[in-house]
């Protein structure tokens, strides 16, 4: 054993070294630039095609050293790599193999990877997109062979720092989470999950009606130890002051994701972390009750950004310590492309592919909706087709500005063509930002609105 006093290093720096390695300061170039999107719903390749507008869009990317989106597509040729599943995300969500090198000409560097469509053309598709994107040069997390890969960070080098990413997936198909190797099982390739158990919040005097039920049904069982709550054929009800919905995440996922994005960003000098969810319900305007303090403690384990990027519509903006947190940016890509269209969505949508084509099986989908308080909510709203470019840019190691870029994806044209961004027209665009500004109140967030950009300045002082 080295003596202590034989040590090359004074106590300050040993003292100092440690620290350093449990940094979660944000440590990039002046200038850093990243530009952030909401879901890449991803069929078919843009840049070579007649898209009025897109270049305008593309501009914006341009100088960002990350242009991160949520690939929610399989990227691959399904008539060697991969077929429909049984289960699947709701749409068998499929893109040609040119779209790792179409993204790449678009300035995507970075995009992650768990989501409900993860597995959506097998594990044959999953590894099929992995080697069209590393093919590609775009850096990519969230899928792997088993729970460890899926989880773990990838790193992106940029000139102004290395950046890191933790992809998971609070919504996706229970038959897509990766789990890790036990004894002689092999780990099983997947996405990363983190699991989440729903309640329905409902009044007091409803919970009370509720036990009596439970009472009465002829499997009943003595209640459980907790009085606040009734569980009736595994759903499980509890009191609150507001109807809705609430979530506990799973205690071992929670660990294992703030595990990850500690460890990337001891590795790093920018880290990012990215959930995937549609919690509560698709088209509701809040985040999930869980997702404030999770998001808080990815940033405190180093996060410099936490992203959720599953409702399809945009929410608001939290800036927490100084680093900002996206509820919800909306849909990049929302093309209606869907082709080919396994015969389970077909039965699903009462459709025969005798006589249906993909197309009419799309747009049955599209007609289908969510029921609210203020009326029916289908996926074609114009709700699903408006949303943001996020440009975030760093001095002094800090948020100096967040730009908010208003787009709208084509909803009116035809079929083939809608669904690709261009920039929202002034009136479109500002309502826009006016309902993500409205959403980013409640979270103490002030966005201007200036020459038709958001924009939250911060001091870097």
């Amino acid at each position: 054993m080295v003596p202590v006093e034989s040590s090359i290093y004074s106590t300050e720096e040993q003292v100092h070294e440690f620290d350093t390695v449990g940094s979660t300061a944000t440590n990039v170039a002046d200038g850093f630039t990243m530009a952030a999107v909401g879901d890449l719903l991803y069929a078919r390749p843009v840049t070579k095609g007649h898209y009025p507008g897109l270049r305008d869009v593309l501009r914006i990317f341009n100088g960002a050293d990350v242009t991160f989106g949520n690939l929610e597509t399989n990227i691959l040729d399904f008539e060697s790599n991969g077929c429909p599943q049984a289960e699947y995300g709701g749409a068998y969500l499929i893109g040609s193999p040119e779209l790792a090198r179409d993204l790449r000409a678009m300035g995507f560097n970075l995009v992650s990877r768990a989501n409900n469509h993860t597995l959506d053309w097998g594990v044959e598709g999953m590894r099929e997109t992995t080697r069209l994107l590393d093919r590609s040069g775009i850096a990519h997390a969230g899928a792997g062979e088993n729970l460890a890969q899926a989880r773990a960070a990838r790193f992106l080098e940029t000139p102004r720092g290395r950046v890191a990413l933790v992809s998971f997936a609070a919504t996706f198909e229970p038959m897509a989470r990766a789990c890790d190797p036990a004894g002689e099982a092999p780990g099983r390739p997947g996405l990363s999950a983190i699991r989440l158990t729903k309640s329905i919040v409902v009044p007091a005097k409803m919970l009370d009606s509720l036990r009596q039920v439970r009472e009465i049904l002829p499997w009943y069982a003595p209640p459980p130890d907790d009085p606040s709550r009734v569980v009736i054929n595994e759903v499980i009800f509890k009191s609150g002051k507001k109807a809705g919905y609430s979530y506990d995440p799973n205690p071992r996922d929670m660990d294992e994701i703030i595990r990850n994005v500690r460890r990337g960003k001891q590795l790093s000098d920018f880290c990012l972390a990215t959930n995937h969810g549609h919690e509560p319900e698709e088209c509701i305007p809040e985040p999930p009750d869980y997702e404030q303090r999770f998001a808080r403690m990815t940033i405190d384990a180093g996060a410099d950004v936490y992203l959720n990027h599953g409702p399809h519509h945009v929410r608001g903006i939290e800036i927490y310590k100084g680093r900002p947190i996206f509820y919800g940016l909306g849909n990049f890509f929302n093309q209606d492309l869907r082709t080919p269209v396994g015969a389970d969505m077909y039965e699903a949508h009462g459709k025969d592919p005798r006589l249906d084509s993909d197309a009419d099986v799309t747009a049955h989908e599209m007609a289908v909706g969510y029921p609210m308080a203020e009326g029916f909510v289908p996926l074609s709203a114009s709700l699903y087709y408006e949303s943001i470019i996020s440009v975030a840019r760093y001095e002094k190691n800090r948020l100096a500005e967040l730009r908010l870029h208003p787009i709208e994806l084509r909803r009116s044209e035809r079929l083939a063509n809608r669904g690709v961004p261009r920039l929202a027209p002034e009136s479109q665009g500002r309502a826009v930002l006016e309902r993500v500004r409205k959403l980013s109140e409640p979270f103490g967030t002030s966005i201007v609105i200036e020459d038709g950009v958001g924009l939250i300045r911060l001091q870097t002082n």
